[in-house]
């Protein structure tokens, strides 16, 4: 006997008629098909952070010859990484367990907090310097970076301002002007620090999750310019910006080359040396010294120096899966009425996503250098961790999607 099976078009009608949505026709004792929670995600996640983890260690096993490292062990960067990556899990494993409203209820405090850790990294004694820039927070032996607890915050605060301020989305003073202010307040902070690269990212994630919810085009373009505008003129009151501008630009030349091009020149040179396949894993000669940094914010010229053109087309194509998932899930979830939750999630895929096109971009020369990480496989405690516990959000707003489609309760 043969049964007439719906078109997805059909059943997404039907089960999208109103607010709430009833469960799939299934019979008696037919168990559903429907995963209950997204693995393609948790794999494809998982399978960044092992890379990182190698590569890490790839790009660090030489660091010990080096004075300033010259205490360290060839594994200690492996060691530490491999222990951020558990802490991470663990505490990504606890943030799936919180409902989604709850973290909707808690956003505007989370976000305060944030900010609170802001100002303290300007408090000598608190904060901590490094090569010039006070971004962490010392605890014993594991420094804190207050802006990547910033970036989720303002993914959260934003998308549920957005959903409080629906009403008034068309509106300056009481639509944009409030989000405008706290925008401001957090990039008057990071440029104290300085952060250029993490203010962009978090302008970004505003920016990006105001236009989702619906803001008017009109005032959107006009505070995009401005905004393009304030970072110009950053740039041309900073000497030393300046100069790493115009380095940018013609880094071949010599003075660039061996000043503030010396990074990038090294970054892709690395890149030519790898070709199409790579000279292989551990065989990067631009680790050895050469390239500064080479496991944190240029961890991708060592994957192109050993892995390839091969390899950084992997991780290229991971990282576009992950973004394309974060709206693939943001949009079901707004077509199930949770708006928060959708915003929340497309958000996050912004946030990965631009982190990621400015890494990537800064280490193939199509960007000026910034000391952005790349998410989830670069070296660094409250990257990682802070990364982990975005993309558990992720997954508990998609298994909250499921659970709906099924008949239950989100």
């Amino acid at each position: 006997m043969k049964f007439a099976v719906p078109s997805i078009t059909g059943a997404f009608a039907n089960a999208f008629a109103s607010k709430r949505t009833a469960a799939p026709e299934v019979k008696i004792g037919q168990r559903s098909s429907m995963k209950e929670y997204d693995q393609p995600l948790v794999w494809v996640t998982l399978l960044l952070l092992l890379s990182g983890l190698v590569m890490v260690y790839s790009a660090s096993v030489s660091l010990p010859d080096s004075p300033k490292y010259a205490n360290y062990k060839t594994h200690h960067f492996l060691i530490r990484q491999a222990t951020f990556i558990c802490i991470g899990l663990f505490l990504g494993l606890l943030a799936f367990r919180v409902k989604i409203e709850q973290w909707q209820k808690a956003a505007p405090m989370l976000f305060v907090v944030a900010l609170g850790l802001m100002v303290l990294v300007l408090i000598p004694g608190i904060g901590k310097g490094v090569n010039g820039a006070r971004r962490w927070i010392g605890f014993g032996g594991i420094n804190l970076q207050p802006s990547e607890v910033l970036k989720l915050m303002m993914v959260i605060y934003a998308a549920d301002y957005t959903v409080r301020k629906q009403q008034f989305m068309h509106q300056l003073t009481k639509g944009f002007m409030p989000m405008a202010i706290a925008v401001a307040a957090t990039g008057l902070l990071l440029l104290l620090q300085p952060d250029l690269g993490a203010f962009g990212v978090i302008v970004c994630i505003a920016m990006g999750i105001l236009f989702l919810g619906g803001i008017n085009i009109i005032w959107f373009g006009g505070i995009s310019g401005i905004l393009v505008g304030v970072f110009s003129l950053v740039i041309l009151l900073s000497p030393w910006r300046r100069e790493r501008i115009f380095a940018y630009m013609d880094p071949w030349v010599e003075e660039n080359a061996l000043g503030k091009a010396y990074q990038l020149s090294h970054s892709l040179i690395a890149f030519g040396r790898g070709e199409l396949f790579g000279v292989g894993l551990g065989g990067s000669v631009e680790k050895l010294h050469y390239l500064p940094e080479a496991h944190t914010d240029f961890l991708m010229a060592v994957i192109g120096e050993e892995l390839g053109l091969a390899g950084v087309l992997v991780v290229t194509f991971m990282f576009y899966w992950l973004v394309r998932r974060a709206f693939d899930i943001g949009r079901q979830a707004i077509v199930l009425d949770f708006t928060f939750a959708g915003l929340a999630a497309k958000g996050i895929g912004i946030w990965l996503g631009v982190q990621t096109f400015i890494n990537m971009g800064v280490n193939l020369g199509l960007l000026p250098t910034k000391g952005l990480t790349l998410p989830l496989m670069s070296y660094g405690g409250s990257g990682v961790v802070i990364n982990c516990i975005g993309l558990a959000i992720l997954l508990r707003i998609d298994y909250e999607n499921r659970l709906l489609m099924r008949g239950g309760r989100g």
